[in-house]
């Protein structure tokens, strides 16, 4: 007797469907999908006890006639592609035809369509899977899907589901999404008989935000400036330095409009904002990117949540570079604030300081030798040993120096009169409290000077060489395949940071030097390390990679501390040396080093505007 056996259709149909229909959420997004590939520009989504009990969306597309009504119904009947060469390059939001027959055979359906020049529409009534009621109907122009007691046929899966907020609260996340790839869609949602909210179509992106986040929140964000790199375009806003998450909830990116997760992008991201964000935080992200539907796989999960690129490198690339212009020119208009003509009073309202005013000298000279006094322990099972002063250079030679203390006291000489800040005075001996022409600005000394040390530190390391100490005894190991071929990739790369390395067999190198801040005792786990870390890296990414959270404890040392009193020759040229800094508004542990306080908020706080 045989025993493999045909399933029944109904039982594969409710197979299948869980692949697709996991939730009440996945209801909505497949239905809301198919709208907006039906050309709809208003679709209304209601539901009753999160979903559960009822499902309705309405929209106002192109409609079906009674044979495609019928036909949609069927499992892989679809409109969106014909062949499979279409499946290459798919432009579509769905494409796979089994979302209506999945959710109708886990459901009681009912589905009504009608053409835009039809007198009359069509109804369809499905319970389980099983088409029961074909008749005509009179809705308006447009298709309406109506699910009710979802999963009522499967109690297994029913008693997964969660609360009726939780569902709720993933339905409207669902189409916060869509809303977002698709502002010029109005949306309404529906709860119980209350309406959660409504959103007219919208003439952009950032009007839809402003819509859905508040006109607060919109102002913490920044337009990308991401060139068009090849095939690939970007678009959208990004949070700005220290706007960010304990999570990736609001790390939202979207492939030619469609939502995705996808691990290249999350780590391009998080290589933009290197030195940007504090570690363990995510930035804030309206991410777009639009590429020939040739060169992205989107038939890979069943949901289609995930996507694979074909050339992920120039992808990844393109998001870094796109992310590092935008903080770049945020950078530009900042700076602008404290160079543009004001009419501030430009005497000093500090207290008055020394005489005279030395020079201050750059921190610029030969590179001091690394020294091994003193080690710093990460994570790692390496040590990453950092120099001590002889590296940062000496109170003397920093940028932000020290005036000599003494009895004669003099005013202190007025700033250029291109200076568009006037220094007022210092706070707990920490905070430097600033006007400019927008209104009051806090600087924390501490973290301005640590980002000055910083970029100045590794520049100079970056255009002297990374110092390297050759090895006793060369170490040879072997690496699994994946990374063997990066490394065989990327040993320029290698090189350039001070690891000299080279093949010695298949799998197998040799390493026969390090860079004299790090000690690995073990080779393996050194260059495990070293791969995960390089490996979300951008191609023009720093040499000094590897060292810069040495860099950044050692220059943490080294930096003016709080209640160290500095006068306002010293403050003046802090504040200087930091707007010409490459990433100005965050420390290197990406804390803030500039609070901007506007007159408008002033205003409000003292009760003159509402």
């Amino acid at each position: 007797m045989s025993r493999i056996r045909l399933l029944p259709e109904i039982v594969a149909s409710q197979v299948a469907a869980g692949e697709v229909v996991e939730r009440p959420a996945s209801v909505v997004k497949e239905l809301v999908e198919n709208s907006i590939d039906a050309g709809a520009r208003q679709i209304d989504v209601i539901i009753r006890r999160g979903g559960i009990s009822l499902i309705r969306v309405i929209d106002d597309g192109c409609g079906m006639d009674r044979d495609d009504a019928l036909l949609s119904l069927e499992r892989h009947a679809t409109s969106k592609i014909r062949s499979a060469a279409d499946l290459e390059a798919i432009a579509t939001l769905g494409f796979r035809g089994e979302a209506l027959p999945s959710i109708a055979s886990v459901a009681r359906f009912r589905l009504t369509t009608r053409e835009r020049d039809a007198v009359a529409g069509t109804e369809i009534l499905v319970n389980g899977g099983k088409i029961d009621v074909v008749r005509d109907g009179g809705e308006a122009p447009g298709t309406q899907v109506e699910v009710r007691s979802i999963f009522y046929n499967m109690p297994g899966r029913r008693k997964f589901l969660r609360s009726e907020n939780t569902e709720t609260r993933k339905i409207e996340h669902q189409l916060h999404l869509q809303a977002i790839g698709h502002p010029d869609v109005g949306f309404t949602f529906v709860r119980d008989e209350r309406v959660v909210f409504q959103l007219p179509a919208a003439a952009g992106l950032l009007d839809r935000l402003r819509d859905l986040y508040g006109a607060a929140s919109v102002e913490r964000l920044l337009e990308l400036k991401g060139n068009a790199t090849g095939q690939i375009r970007l678009r959208g806003f990004v949070g700005k330095p220290g706007v960010s998450r304990n999570t990736r909830d609001q790390q939202l990116v979207f492939v030619n409009g469609r939502a995705v997760e996808n691990v290249v992008l999350n780590a391009a991201l998080r290589e933009g904002y290197h030195t940007a964000l504090m570690r363990g935080q995510y930035p804030v992200t309206f991410l777009f990117v639009d590429l020939d539907p040739g060169s992205v796989d989107v038939n890979v999960h069943p949901a289609k949540r995930e996507v694979r690129f074909r050339v992920p490198s120039e992808v990844r690339e393109a998001v870094v570079h796109g992310i590092q212009r935008t903080l770049e020119s945020d950078r530009s208009d900042w700076q602008e604030q404290f160079r543009a003509p004001a009419a501030l009073s430009m005497s000093p309202a500090i207290p008055p300081t020394a005489s005279a005013t030395p020079e201050v000298k750059p921190a610029h000279g030969e590179l001091p030798q690394f020294a091994s006094d003193f080690a710093l322990r990460g994570e790692r099972s390496f040590e990453i040993r950092a120099a001590p002063s002889s590296v940062i250079p000496s109170r003397e030679d920093e940028r932000v120096h020290k005036l000599p203390s003494g009895p004669e006291q003099a005013a202190p000489p007025k700033p250029p009169a291109n200076q568009n800040f006037q220094i007022i005075g210092v706070l707990n001996k920490l905070y430097v409290l600033m006007e400019n022409a927008e209104g009051l600005v806090l600087v924390d000394q501490h973290a301005a000077h640590e980002r000055i040390l910083f970029e100045e530190l590794r520049r100079r390391m970056e255009e002297q060489g990374v110092p390297s100490q050759r090895l006793l005894l060369p170490q040879t190991f072997d690496l699994p395949p994946r990374d063997a071929e990066w490394v065989e990739r990327n040993v320029a790369v290698l090189q350039k940071m001070g690891i000299g390395i080279e093949g010695f067999g298949p799998n197998t190198f040799k390493i026969d030097s390090l860079p004299v801040f790090v000690s690995a005792p073990d080779a393996v786990q050194f260059m495990q390390a070293v791969i995960d870390e390089l490996k979300s890296a951008s191609n023009s990414s720093s040499p000094l990679r590897l060292g810069e959270d040495m860099i950044a404890k050692t220059v943490c040392r080294h930096a003016v501390k709080a209640n160290d009193p500095l006068r306002y020759p010293e403050l003046e040229k802090l504040i200087q040396d930091l707007l010409q800094c490459d990433l100005p508004y965050c420390c290197p542990h990406g804390r803030p080093t500039m609070i901007q306080i506007s007159h408008a908020e002033l205003e409000k706080k003292f009760g003159r505007k509402v």
